[in-house]
């Protein structure tokens, strides 16, 4: 597959080191030349110096070819300009864009693009740190609105159901973990000792999680 990386800091340095080793075509392009140095003696991709939301440096990046391009500059505004010219004019699959100011993002996504927010998980990774050390986020989804948490059942919930935990709309246990085995589990399944919880939690509503398992 062919991917574009726009921005080579660590984050878009990395992401490219990642997908070249998945022996992937990676071009990056970023307008400071001293920052490919971030990728490393390793990396066997392209690097194009240039404006990325300079039509020539796009095309010259084979963007029309593209499977997936990610916007990771330093400027929100320049992601999304880049973000909007790959999905609209180039027709790019999948377009990232990497967003610094998570009260833009309802405007973002308005205008059809997919934003990631480290601000936004951040801030939620803290908290969940600090507070709710019983449960352990392992990934974010979207701009960081909803996170994937897991728990190990508390004693007192053995033998109570699935659904006894679950809220709509705000928390929804996706899979279990029992005896090394991963499922899907049904609403009424019970609860045993040891089963480990992979639950979607809305991330305004972790502290509700921490109610209904009785981490309080």
């Amino acid at each position: 597959m062919h991917f574009v990386i726009v921005g080579c800091g660590s984050v878009g340095a990395g992401l490219a080191n990642v997908l070249d080793e998945a022996r992937h075509q990676v071009v990056v392009i970023d307008s400071d030349e001293t920052a490919f140095r971030n990728l490393g003696r390793s990396f066997s991709g392209r690097t194009l110096c240039g404006v990325a939301f300079d039509r020539s440096v796009l095309v010259a990046a084979a963007i029309d070819k593209s499977d997936g391009l990610a916007a990771l500059t330093s400027s929100d505004e320049t992601n999304a300009v880049i973000a909007r010219l790959a999905k609209e004019v180039f027709r790019v699959p999948k377009v990232v864009a990497r967003l610094y100011d998570p009260r833009k993002a309802a405007i973002y996504a308005t205008l059809g693009l997919q934003t990631i927010s480290p601000v936004t998980w951040g801030i939620n990774r803290i908290a969940d740190l600090l507070l709710y050390t019983e449960l352990h986020s392992i990934a974010a989804l979207g701009s960081g609105e909803v996170d994937i948490m897991e728990v190990e059942v508390p004693l007192p919930l053995i033998g109570h159901m699935v659904k006894d935990l679950q809220v709509p709309g705000e928390i929804q246990v996706i899979a279990v973990t029992r005896q090394s085995k991963t499922f899907l589990p049904a609403s009424e399944m019970s609860l045993r000792e040891h089963d480990l919880l992979h639950v979607a939690v809305s991330a305004t509503h972790v502290s509700r999680v921490r109610e209904l398992l009785g981490f309080t």
